[in-house]
């Protein structure tokens, strides 16, 4: 992939939302990915559900991920997974560093970066999460907030195999409220400009996705901004129809 085109990935981060019933959701996602061969498509499901929903998708164009992972393979961190856990139950991604992570569990990027490292280790791809608070793009230090999560929270050898970026401004998660189209060129290109002097050819090719209130009727706009190689939808992603509905934009 490095140096090549990227191939366009529309994951959904489906939170803490999501029971075994939510299977036949999942099934009409798989249904419809059948048509969609120029996107990955990937679902995040909560950790109670990963194993079944990998075994649903086992042959089909759809894959799975986790949402968080613990930095270490074992040991006695109740409640946690580690990377190789959600690697055995049928995940070939898992999220790292989302605001929601960082906020609520404090989350350093030292701790991210540690996440992303757990990943490779058990050979998962890292969807490194970053983006700036409200207060911080009013205060035109949005740049710089994502200069320092991405400095510290991607591993300094990430590759475009083993590292997807996904920017997510804080202030638009779950808000209804997005960039313009223009904020998000400048961000993306930022984050393209800085990957690439860091990791060459290599960060050419790695993935970067935009996040934050992603949803049919605004993607196309988004999607279609320079730098933007897919989304990380959240409430979009639990209904089949609207999900699909971003990933067709691909076909």
């Amino acid at each position: 992939m490095a140096g090549g085109a990227r191939r366009p990935i529309v994951a959904g981060n489906w939170k803490m939302n999501g029971t075994t019933a939510s299977t036949a959701e999942l099934a009409k996602i798989v249904d419809g990915a059948r048509a969609l061969t120029a996107v990955d498509v990937m679902v995040c499901p909560p950790a109670t559900l990963l194993a079944g929903f990998a075994a649903a998708v086992a042959g089909e164009p759809v894959q799975i991920g986790g949402q968080d992972c613990h930095a270490e393979p074992a040991g006695a961190f109740t409640g946690d997974l580690s990377a190789e856990m959600l690697r055995d139950a049928g995940a070939i991604a898992v999220i790292v560093g989302h605001s929601e992570r960082r906020t609520c569990h404090r989350e350093t990027d030292a701790d991210v970066r540690a996440k992303a490292l757990a990943a490779r280790r058990a050979g998962l791809c890292a969807i490194v999460c970053m983006g700036e608070t409200g207060a911080q793009r009013e205060d035109g230090q949005a740049l710089a907030a994502v200069d320092a999560q991405l400095d510290g929270s991607v591993p300094d050898d990430a590759s475009a195999e083993g590292v997807v970026v996904a920017y997510e401004p804080v202030w638009a998660i779950g808000s209804g409220l997005t960039p313009t189209p223009t904020d998000i060129a400048e961000m993306h290109g930022f984050i393209r400009r800085r990957l690439v002097s860091r990791f060459g050819v290599e960060g050419q090719g790695i993935r970067i996705l935009y996040g934050g209130s992603v949803k049919p009727s605004n993607a196309k706009e988004l999607l279609g901004v320079a730098n933007v190689d897919g989304a990380l939808v959240g409430g979009a992603s639990l209904k089949a129809d609207e999900f699909l509905a971003i990933a067709d934009l691909y076909r």
